[in-house]
């Protein structure tokens, strides 16, 4: 892994000299060696490999992963202004939900910076931020049956996260951010929608988005 990652810093680096050198010679800055301790060898491969990464993403997909973005972020602070400033009392999957919300923010900062490029790199994108997506739709879906069924009926949703992660590293860093002791089965509404279906319309729009976005980049 760390042989991996010191052959990229390498490869960044000769390319970032190579490209300085010659940016006045077009024909030029794409250098087709790289030197190292085995002597002088094509490395064409891998220069792909590094334009996948650091080359610019389609504006039209970069922008959308931008406002993807801006919106994950906003929904988690304001998943943590209802509990913290309205007052709502989150249960474990609600504190489920809001997980996705912030793995989604954390998987588009990833994409921004990596800046796939290409149809390919796209595809990689769209799949990497689709994958919090569905798995906050299948959550808040689960919650929507369950606050569906008749008052005393409904399963258990489990043990709250505090008591699931209290061993872990720096718990009582996010703790604020998955406590929560309220019950599944009792819905809570803004502006007269429950919170689930907030849910699943953030997640499907968010996965919507990234792929029309990667649909319609040329």
């Amino acid at each position: 892994m760390w042989a991996l990652c010191g052959q990229i810093a390498v490869l960044s680096l000769v390319r970032f000299c190579a490209y300085r050198e010659n940016r006045n010679r077009p024909h030029l800055r794409r250098c087709r060696f790289v030197p190292c301790h085995l002597g002088i060898y094509p490395a064409k491969s891998a220069y792909r490999y590094f334009d996948w990464c650091v080359e610019k993403m389609t504006p039209l997909f970069r922008k959308a992963v931008w406002l993807l973005f801006a919106v994950s972020v906003c929904a988690f602070a304001g998943s943590l202004a209802a509990q913290y400033v309205l007052g709502m009392e989150p249960c474990v999957l609600c504190i489920s939900q809001r997980l996705c919300v912030l793995a989604t923010a954390l998987c588009t900062a990833i994409v921004l910076m990596c800046r796939p490029r290409g149809r390919a790199g796209g595809l990689f994108g769209a799949v990497f931020i689709s994958i919090p997506a569905v798995t906050g739709i299948s959550v808040a879906a689960y919650q929507l049956w369950l606050q569906s069924l008749p008052p005393g009926t409904a399963p258990s949703c489990g043990a709250p996260w505090t008591f699931r992660l209290k061993g872990w590293p720096l718990f009582d860093w996010f703790e604020p951010v998955v406590r929560g002791f309220g019950n599944c089965a009792e819905p809570d509404y803004l502006l007269g929608v429950a919170l689930p279906v907030w849910s699943v319309a953030y997640f499907l729009a968010v996965a919507l988005t990234v792929w029309w976005a990667w649909a319609r980049a040329k």
